[in-house]
């Protein structure tokens, strides 16, 4: 592990990962949103070091990381035209884009689909990579299966160590929570996963967008982040309603269950309870989004048995703080001791 500037990322540094990416080794770098574990985007052998050390489903597709719209060529079938401007004024940045695919991508890359998820990250660190590579990059997150993002160097140490050949340390994300995912194969785009660019902004270049919150659903993904666990800690973690908050910690106590309470800084206040993760202040939900993941982990390292994680209104971000919070408790959400207890009996054993 390396740590590196993002604001003069170092030569020297860069070159060596490139060389690892271009003669098929896998490289941890930090991007805007959450670390990735990158590999040659044609290679497919390289590619399939990603899911094996992830021990990631091979149903479940990559993002494309590459370093300008001039490379969009490489890695789909065809640029759609109405598009063009709006790359231009998106990328760099939080937000991915599914097009048809290029024969150039091997199968494993998009789990067997004839669409492929391309992004231009805005990070320095991951521009500098993939030019310096000379090749698109894919990269989902940077941990194992089904477990939260990582946003910091140390969040890999404790999953990835041993398991890739070179991680580049360039400190927390900005964003704290993955890109925006826009299918843009159909005639009406569709927000596949939503994320830093919100539903409202993408509306504003795009026009008409269809957005539906997904439920649990054990189908196939048709883009990364689909399947319904995801982003969860090891230790069993439960949505609650903020005006339940109070009630079911109370609850605990008297019940001897160890519980930590993960929320805003203004539920913080109102429950008076010691033992919370403040995840930040309400009024700025990109301070939340930032620090979800990290509060996952620090509930694992923690004494308590058991999660309980406040409920956001969907508006902005928010509907990508929910999307992860929903994934990140199996949807499973309680607002009285009874469900409550007895969802949890069932995790404890």
């Amino acid at each position: 592990m390396l740590k590196i500037s993002e604001a003069r990322p170092n030569k020297r540094i860069i070159s060596k990962a490139a060389h690892i990416i271009r003669y098929g080794g896998t490289v941890i770098f930090p991007t805007e949103t959450v670390y990735g574990l990158g590999a040659n985007a044609f290679d497919e052998s390289a590619v399939l070091k990603i899911f094996k050390a992830k021990s990631r489903p091979k149903d479940n597709p990559l993002i494309v990381h590459i370093a300008d719209v001039g490379w969009l060529s490489r890695v789909v079938e065809e640029i759609p035209e109405r598009f063009e401007p709006i790359f231009e004024s998106v990328w760099p940045g939080p937000i991915t884009f599914v097009m048809r695919k290029s024969k150039s991508i091997p199968d494993c890359v998009t789990a067997g689909l004839n669409k492929v998820s391309v992004r231009i990250p805005s990070n320095r660190i991951a521009l500098s990579l993939i030019k310096a590579s000379g090749v698109p990059i894919a990269a989902p997150s940077a941990n194992m299966a089904t477990r939260p993002s990582p946003t910091k160097a140390q969040h890999i140490m404790e999953e990835m160590k041993g398991k890739v050949d070179m991680i580049l340390d360039g400190g927390q994300s900005a964003y704290g929570i993955e890109s925006t995912i826009v299918d843009i194969t159909s005639k009406v785009p569709t927000v596949l996963r939503p994320g830093p660019f919100t539903i409202d902004e993408l509306r504003k270049i795009l026009g008409n967008v269809h957005y539906q919150k997904q439920n649990r659903s054990t189908g196939k993904p048709t883009a990364p982040g689909m399947k319904y666990k995801h982003y969860s800690p090891s230790k069993p973690l439960f949505l609650v309603e903020k005006s339940s908050m109070k009630k079911i910690i109370d609850f605990c106590v008297k019940e001897k269950i160890g519980v930590v309470a993960i929320c805003s800084k203004e539920t913080s206040m109102e429950i008076n309870y010691k033992n919370a993760i403040i995840l930040g202040s309400e009024s700025d939900m990109y301070q939340i989004a930032r620090n979800l993941f990290d509060s996952f982990r620090k509930l694992d390292i923690s004494d308590a048995e058991v999660g309980l994680i406040q409920s956001f209104e969907e508006n902005g971000v928010g509907a990508a703080v929910m999307n992860r919070i929903n994934k990140a408790t199996g949807f499973s959400k309680v607002d009285e001791t009874d469900s409550f207890l007895s969802l949890f009996t069932k995790r404890r054993k």
